[in-house]
């Protein structure tokens, strides 16, 4: 697809020390006009670039973006990237996480990605030109332990950017799904604030390695600079063939390997690095 100066891109969850900020500062220096969203305005204070707009736009509420498409759309007449970046994860055994916290992390995820892509898809396949990207996890295709419900919604969104890549050929609309490895951002800071392990947890023993996990992609010299993996990913994003599959950030050639060697012998692997 290719793309000219001020192509509209509409990105979500921009809050401030994220990759969806990150993105959105990259993507106005290459000339796009950029609309950032949030659940709150005041999560996306510290922009540079004038390109920038800023939207209220909760992904969970059928009606808040719809309402975000439709601003977009009447003020620039057009959507030509979306970038499902809004997400959030879930730290918790599962024999512990409550159906709520599930709940959420799938609404999050997984549905708001769907209610955004199917707001947006009737504007981008009127004009036959259109991407959307949704941004998963390397954890999407090999779960790890204390992350587990996090680990399943982004095994979904994989299934449905790939599905989506399949049915958008007929409307000339094209699909990316961006695994991001480790990268630099605020989702363990986020987390840590509202992780509590239940009293009766079975699993006490093994808290430091929970919390551990929380911080897992956060490592240093591991981790990948989030304006580094921005400026990779919009290269990607704004190339005039962008690939299906794009994979960025620290950890993402182990868990390249992992996917050639037999399962089980992944999910020991995998136990035994969350587990001591």
């Amino acid at each position: 697809m290719a793309t000219t100066a001020k192509d509209v891109v509409l990105v979500t969850g921009c809050s401030k020390g994220g990759i969806g900020f990150a993105l959105c500062e990259e993507f106005a220096q290459r000339g796009c006009i950029v609309y950032a969203s949030a659940r709150r305005l005041e999560a996306l204070e510290g922009f540079t670039h004038p390109d920038i707009r800023k939207l209220c736009l909760d992904c969970t509420k059928d009606e808040d973006v719809k309402k975000a498409v439709a601003e977009v759309i009447s003020a620039e007449g057009r959507i030509d990237i979306l970038v499902n970046n809004a997400g959030v994860i879930c730290i918790s055994p599962m024999a512990d996480v409550s159906i709520e916290q599930a709940q959420q992390t799938f609404d999050i995820n997984v549905f708001g990605v769907l209610r955004t892509v199917q707001a947006v898809i009737p504007h981008m396949a009127s004009r036959k030109k259109g991407l959307i990207v949704n941004v998963g996890s390397i954890v999407g295709d090999i779960p790890t332990p204390w992350n587990g419900m996090y680990c399943a919604s982004k095994a979904a969104l994989h299934s449905m950017t790939e599905l989506l890549h399949m049915e958008l050929k007929p409307l000339g609309l094209r699909a990316m799904l961006l695994t991001p490895g480790s990268v630099k951002s605020n989702l363990a800071a986020n987390q840590a604030q509202v992780f509590h392990l239940p009293d009766n947890s079975l699993y006490k023993s093994y808290l430091k390695l929970i919390v551990g996990r929380m911080y897992a992609s956060q490592e240093e010299g591991v981790s990948m600079p989030t304006e580094t993996f921005a400026r990779l990913a919009v290269d990607k994003m704004l190339a005039s063939n962008p690939p299906l599959y794009v994979v960025l950030g620290g950890n993402t050639l182990v868990f390249s390997f992992l996917r050639w060697i037999p399962r089980m012998a992944v999910l020991w692997l995998i136990w035994r690095r969350f587990s001591q």
